[in-house]
């Protein structure tokens, strides 16, 4: 088993399927920031009122931010050591989940912060990687996928309604990317499967796995 294996669980599936793209120089990196964007997501699930989710969404941006050592124990800050002291970078990420705790219905400007914190996130990502001329393509493909995912996250159907017309609007030609990124490239293919057909199941069928293996070899 890797070092960082024991997060793999706390991945949904798509997220696993994704990362199984990445090169060995890139897994650690990758699994971290997905271990973390999951952990986001989970508080905003399980918190009884939207107060609960911002006071610990606040103690993950503080800590990201400006802690200089951090708590011991937890094991996605401990992964995070693989962002090499950059994991500032993941901030906008926080405060794009903070975003949602908005009082419904959710307005655009929120579902567009998730967006451009994944994006900003993930263009650190490939700098981090070796890969900063890819970070514009990164960030495209990063705000395609939060757009798409989100609209199939929310239950609201106005509000799913509002996330799918934002993805459609954002969406532009698909970039390749470099193996690094390829599980960026996963996500967002099997993100957009999902939107199209408005269907969960649309990303787990034996269709779906020829769409990720076909952006995961090719990047696009």
């Amino acid at each position: 088993m890797a070092p960082l294996d024991h997060l793999l669980p706390t991945l949904p599936t798509l997220e696993r399927l994704a990362l199984a793209y990445a090169p060995r120089s890139a897994r650690d990196p990758w699994l971290a920031f997905l271990a973390l964007d999951a952990r986001l997501a989970s508080l905003l699930r399980s918190a009884s009122e939207p107060m609960l989710a911002q006071l610990r969404l606040a103690w993950w941006r503080e800590t990201l931010g400006g802690a200089a050592h951090w708590p011991a124990g937890d094991p996605v800050l401990a992964a995070l050591g693989s962002w090499r002291g950059r994991h500032a970078a993941l901030v906008p990420l926080v405060e794009g989940w903070e975003a949602l705790t908005a009082a419904p219905p959710l307005e655009a400007r929120a579902m567009t912060e998730l967006a451009q914190g994944r994006s900003r996130a993930l263009a650190a990502l490939a700098k981090i990687l070796g890969e900063a001329g890819s970070a514009p393509a990164a960030r495209q493909l990063a705000t395609d996928w939060s757009l798409a995912d989100l609209a199939m996250r929310l239950s609201r159907p106005d509000e799913r309604d509002l996330a799918a017309s934002l993805a459609k609007g954002a969406a532009g030609p698909v970039p390749r990317v470099p193996r690094a990124l390829r599980p960026l490239a996963v996500l967002r293919a099997l993100s957009w499967r999902r939107l199209r057909r408005d269907d969960e199941a649309a990303a787990r069928s034996p269709a779906a796995l020829a769409v990720a293996m076909r952006a995961g070899l090719f990047g696009r």
